[in-house]
């Protein structure tokens, strides 16, 4: 079986002293590739680095992450578009909004995410959807700038089936992770609900590592953990989400013309 593993920053200093054997362990686990989304000019060269070390197994997407959004985001977003018109990119993100950390730039936010929806139009990317305690403004503004040529996916989703199927209309997808596997997450009543040609997996490592390894540095080999839950979920075995997972990410990432 074959995983990708749509989320995982294993361009931070988390992974500093062992990266090679985190990418080795993954692919040993059949995690065969690795999307890489931006954060901000910080963390550029670093993960361009790492895409070029492990050709064909990591992709660079190009954002600016909702929590860079501070006084300078329109000269953060200059960099960003420069990026996009200089080489191929897999996806425009890590973009969207945040409500958790720090309210005081919600309005550039909010400009943050038209400015990069218009340009994944114009480029026929899609986008990787950031948004913590902000689901429901998001989703709204993705329908306002919905018109039909956009495509993406809510990454790290813990809403509600409601929400899921407001993001589905969108034609958007949930990106499942760790949270899938928390027993206070309450994800086994909302996952059997959703739609498998509309879920994608992801670690967002180094963060939200999945039960067993909870509070512990997550990794891209613990894809087939949160596979073993989603599959369980959704009544289907861990070849036929396989199968189902690895279609869902070539058709958007990967068979999309820019």
């Amino acid at each position: 079986m074959h995983w990708t593993d749509t989320h995982c920053h294993l361009y931070l200093p988390e992974f500093e002293n062992d990266r090679s054997a985190v990418v080795s362990l993954a692919l040993a686990q059949g995690v065969h590739r690795i999307i890489l989304p931006n954060i901000d000019s910080n963390s550029i060269g670093s993960m361009l680095r790492l895409e070029e070390a492990y050709p064909g197994q990591c992709f660079a997407a190009m954002g600016l992450h909702p929590c860079s959004v501070k006084e300078n985001f329109e000269e953060e977003l200059r960099l960003v578009e420069e990026w996009l018109h200089r080489r191929p990119f897999v996806a425009i993100g890590e973009m969207g909004t945040d409500r958790y950390w720090d309210t005081s730039f919600w309005e550039q936010q909010v400009e943050a995410f038209k400015i990069q929806a218009n340009w994944a139009k114009k480029m026929g990317l899609p986008l990787i959807i950031h948004c913590r305690e902000s689901m429901d403004e998001t989703i709204d503004l993705l329908e306002q700038l919905q018109d039909g040529s956009l495509q993406g996916v809510f990454h790290c989703f813990n809403g509600s089936v409601e929400q899921a199927a407001r993001i589905e209309a969108l034609g958007f997808y949930v990106g499942l992770g760790g949270v899938t596997t928390f027993k206070k997450a309450g994800m086994e009543r909302v996952v059997p609900q959703l739609n498998p040609a509309r879920i994608l997996l992801e670690t967002d490592a180094p963060y939200l590592s999945p039960v067993p390894y909870r509070g512990k540095r997550n990794e891209p080999a613990y894809i087939p953990l949160i596979a073993q839950r989603v599959a369980e979920l959704l009544g289907c075995s861990l070849e036929q989400l396989s199968a189902q997972t690895e279609e869902n990410v070539q058709r958007l990432f990967f068979d999309q013309k820019s």
